[in-house]
């Protein structure tokens, strides 16, 4: 769970206190419909260079998280 909120951050400042990876203006949102859009994790991390694998996982985990609440 620290590993999730060490790359999930959320900031009003950024992106309306959305949740973004890294303090980035990179959305969990945008991660997840990349991913339901058929991009693999690959295309993801050549469209946003700044984002790593483990990013991914982290925003895959954290909209899972919500599910389940």
């Amino acid at each position: 769970m620290e590993a999730i909120a060490q790359r999930v951050t959320h900031d009003p400042l950024v992106m309306g206190g959305k949740p973004c990876i890294r303090g980035m203006r990179i959305t969990v949102g945008t991660i997840i419909g990349l991913i339901a859009a058929k991009h693999t994790h690959d295309d993801i991390l050549t469209i946003y260079p700044h984002l790593e694998k483990d990013d991914i996982s982290a925003a895959l985990f954290y909209a899972a998280l919500l599910l389940t609440k």
